[in-house]
């Protein structure tokens, strides 16, 4: 990602915040560990062997660069031209791997010996898991008791790796209160302990720094797109809980004045659409709160969504009137879960279904454009439980 000022995706300024948004709300004992990291992480970025171990790990173990799919046949159903950035693919199934394999080469930088992560759907969990292995730390995730039950999988595979996963029965007993319990481990753990977050959330520099990690996608898929049509997409989509793969691929397309950038939330959990500024998890940003302040719950089909809060920058960008935020609800996102399944034989995860049911409920108004779509996971881990709702609405598949 280029530091070019100029970018509406510019580095934060020196409080942290993108324009209102951003910051660092934290106890005292944490500033000096977010200081440390934040001059640790910017040495590393400007650092060319550490740029290019880290585009060696990604080539050489997590898959990338990750392919474009152009989907004919939902193409023509659509009447539209659509394009799947393919994060899929990559190891452990997401775009989880992007930020994870980054935070845990700039942890044995910095001679950090353990990492803690949070999860909801257990794709960043199970990065986490995968990447500590990889280079050979102690990983412990914390993962909202709720998604411990419907992620039963993921749960698995993160034992399977070697870390130790805790369920959080705490408040709603998902995302949110698994951060909590991250930050809260970090705290009194901050000698030897990196904590992994796994969004563009929480306190500087971890909005900036997920991004930055993030950004490879947009990269890849701003020089992708040019190569096939010829041209710029019309439109680019992904989902937004907190906001990573989104970010990612936006930050290819930002500074492309006729492209039109949708970042789309789930109607339970829609913090820009219904939620208005607060402080959660160290950062300002938009919020699903109560009347008198306190955090609402989100509520999502999928795990990874059910966020209140959501990334500092999407809050910035959506404030100036660069990105669009529209939400879907449950039913449709069912609808867009099938929809890809059986047009194109590619299974979304039921976050990227939100992006497919979308699309499909915009095409009407977007007849004969091109739009590119991150497909930020693939859709394994939520089988099991779309197996039982469709069972239980039709009886059968």
């Amino acid at each position: 990602m280029s530091m070019n000022p100029d970018t509406l995706l510019a580095p934060p300024d020196h409080t942290g915040r993108f324009g209102d948004f951003g910051g660092r709300f934290v106890p005292e004992t944490l500033v000096p560990a977010c200081q440390e990291l934040e001059a640790a992480f910017n040495e590393a970025w400007a650092d060319s062997s550490f740029r290019a171990e880290l585009d060696e790990v990604h080539r050489l173990y997590s898959g990338r660069p990750s392919i474009i799919t152009e989907c004919k046949n939902l193409s023509t159903q659509l009447g539209i031209r659509l394009f799947l950035k393919r994060e899929d693919l990559n190891h452990t199934g997401s775009h989880k791997i992007n930020n994870v394999i980054g935070q845990t080469l700039l942890a044995k930088r910095m001679g950090k010996k353990r990492i803690v992560a949070d999860t909801g759907a257990g794709q960043h969990g199970v990065a986490s898991a995968t990447a500590a292995a990889l280079m050979g730390l102690d990983c412990k995730v914390y993962m909202g008791a709720v998604d411990v039950e419907r992620q039963a999988l993921n749960v698995f595979r993160m034992k399977l790796l070697g870390s130790e996963v805790e369920s959080v029965h705490s408040g709603s007993r998902t995302l949110k209160d698994a951060v909590n319990e991250a930050m809260r481990h970090w705290v009194a753990n901050v000698a030897d302990t990196h904590f992994c977050l796994g969004s563009v959330v929480g306190p500087h520099p971890y909005p900036y720094m997920v991004r930055q990690f993030q950004s490879i996608i947009g990269d890849e898929a701003h020089a992708q797109i040019g190569d096939l049509t010829g041209a710029m997409p019309d439109v680019v989509v992904a989902c937004v809980g907190g906001g990573s793969n989104a970010i990612g691929i936006f930050s290819g397309f930002v500074d492309e004045p006729g492209v039109r950038l949708v970042g789309v939330e789930p109607a339970g959990g829609a913090a820009i659409g219904k939620g208005v500024p607060g402080v959660v998890h160290g950062m300002r940003s938009n919020l699903m709160q109560d009347e008198y302040g306190q955090v609402e719950e989100a509520l999502s089909i999928s795990a990874g969504l059910d966020y209140p809060g959501v990334g500092p920058e999407h809050s910035y960008l959506s404030s100036i009137g660069r990105v669009d935020y529209p939400s879907v609800t449950d039913d449709e996102v069912i609808a867009g879960f099938r929809l890809l399944a059986e047009a194109e034989g590619i299974i979304p995860a039921l976050e990227c279904a939100h992006v497919v049911a979308w699309i499909s409920r915009e095409a009407p108004r977007i007849q004969g454009q091109t739009v590119l779509m991150n497909l930020s996971g693939r859709g394994d881990k939520d089988v099991a439980q779309m197996m039982k709702i469709l069972a239980d609405a039709d009886g059968d598949i």
